[in-house]
């Protein structure tokens, strides 16, 4: 009989960041995958030929199969520089299987067109996106939240961050309505308008990192691993592997075997793994998630840059939900050849957003017509999952679904929730001195 601490089931990231964590704190773990590849509902599609196949589309033309040249991300997500996946990496010194490059460029669409969010002051200065007084109060707006510590109140200037809201943060320093929403929504990265009405404390810590992300280069506050995100539940996998955990992949999952509502084992192939507790993700216990709304995800193959990018070979573009009249925003990731995801001279943009009727594709339409022409678009709708209760009852602790955000700090959030519930503890990491290792021409 073989006894384990925790079973995992599925190779998605979180699962794989999860399994890491308890491995190197010494919990004896056990992985296991119904797929043959890591990164379940998250992983990255390594030949042309399969992503045509995964979706469904008629073959591709051999001119644009070089089939060791492609890793796309199914779902395409950047990293915060100094954000909280990067704090994981650094600490469980994941980043040395790891090379990253910084995302090009931050855009936001305003009226019709793409617009650069400023990373430096020349660029705030010539920015289309405010007005000159405007640009003086942005920057006051800046300079307050980098000097902002919530254990200090004198830096609250006179405004209790846990009572103010944020659109009394706003008009404290008389912003106006443009400006409000690139910083709201190209900045603090909020998907839709209900912030305004919340205490302001979330917003300025939103603009606090996007700003200390921005500090660590001069092009945009993001980074993306060379290779893809498959990269990352691998290296986890490692980290895993390198503490005693055991990976068991290509095996069906047979049943969750339960006592007095608490899980006990799991059977695989006829054989039976025992253990204290179970990570998963929604997939592996369909029962045991809700449906909380769903995500539309377009895949688009470019052969040319997006327009307005600055001929960028990467870049985020956010598409604030007032501009489409909608209740969420609608994002593009772009990554290229130059991070050798996709042959010499490819494009892959990726658009996302929440669905809200049901015609989904009509919803980012206005995203695609930004990226035009497109060689070949694949498009998926998938709901979003939510476990329905915490998992502390029956030691079962489902992730949620990945949502539509072209960036990692929802997902961290979910991380450090399970890690709390599963531990009783809560996952902290001191900053770090050490970055991952970058390999761009710019830095």
């Amino acid at each position: 009989m073989q006894e384990y601490d925790i079973i995992v089931l599925g190779t998605g990231l979180k699962e794989c960041i999860l399994s890491g964590l308890m491995s190197q704190s010494g919990k004896k773990v056990l992985h296991i995958d119904r797929n043959p590849y890591y990164g379940g509902e998250s992983a990255a599609i390594s030949h042309l030929e399969q992503l045509y196949k995964k979706f469904k589309v008629p073959g591709p033309a051999q001119s644009t199969v070089h089939e060791k040249e492609w890793n796309i991300d199914v779902i395409p997500k950047f990293f915060l520089a100094s954000g909280q996946l990067v704090k994981i990496l650094v600490n469980t010194e994941v980043t040395r299987y790891l090379d990253f490059k910084v995302i090009e460029g931050s855009y936001v669409y305003k009226a019709g067109r793409v617009h650069k969010v400023p990373c430096t002051e020349e660029e705030a200065h010539a920015s289309d996106l405010m007005g000159m007084f405007d640009k003086r109060r942005f920057r006051k707006l800046l300079l307050f939240a980098m000097n902002f510590d919530v254990r200090h109140p004198r830096t609250y200037q006179d405004m209790d961050p846990h009572k103010t809201t944020t659109r009394d943060l706003f008009c404290h320093f008389d912003l106006g309505l443009d400006v409000i929403e690139f910083i709201g929504h190209a900045i603090a990265l909020h998907g839709s308008e209900s912030y305004l009405d919340q205490p302001c404390l979330e917003t300025i810590t939103r603009i606090k990192l996007y700003s200390e992300s921005l500090c660590r280069h001069s092009n945009s506050p993001y980074i993306y691993p060379v290779y893809g995100l498959g990269e990352l539940p691998q290296g986890f996998a490692r980290l895993n592997a390198e503490y005693g955990g055991t990976f068991l992949l290509n095996r069906a999952v047979q049943e969750i075997v339960m006592d007095n509502g608490k899980v006990t084992a799991v059977k695989s192939e006829g054989k039976l793994f025992h253990c204290k507790q179970l990570i998963c993700d929604p997939s592996y216990v369909p029962h045991r998630a809700r449906k909380v709304g769903r995500v539309i995800r377009v895949i688009c193959l470019l052969n040319h840059p997006v327009k307005n990018t600055h001929e960028a070979t990467s870049c985020q573009i956010i598409i604030p939900q007032a501009q489409l009249h909608r209740k969420s925003d609608v994002y593009i990731s772009v990554v290229s050849y130059a991070h050798n995801v996709a042959s010499e001279g490819v494009y892959i943009a990726t658009v996302s957003t929440t669905v809200e009727t049901s015609n989904p594709e009509k919803e980012v339409q206005p995203a695609l017509e930004l990226l035009e022409p497109i060689m070949q678009k694949f498009v998926s709708v998938h709901h979003l999952l939510v476990p329905k209760d915490d998992g502390k009852k029956s030691q079962i602790f489902v992730s949620r679904s990945y949502d539509s955000t072209n960036h990692f700090e929802a997902e961290c959030e979910d991380i450090k929730d399970m890690y709390h519930r599963i531990t009783g503890a809560e996952l902290c990491f001191r900053d770090s001195q050490r970055h991952p290792s970058y390999n761009s021409d710019d830095d």
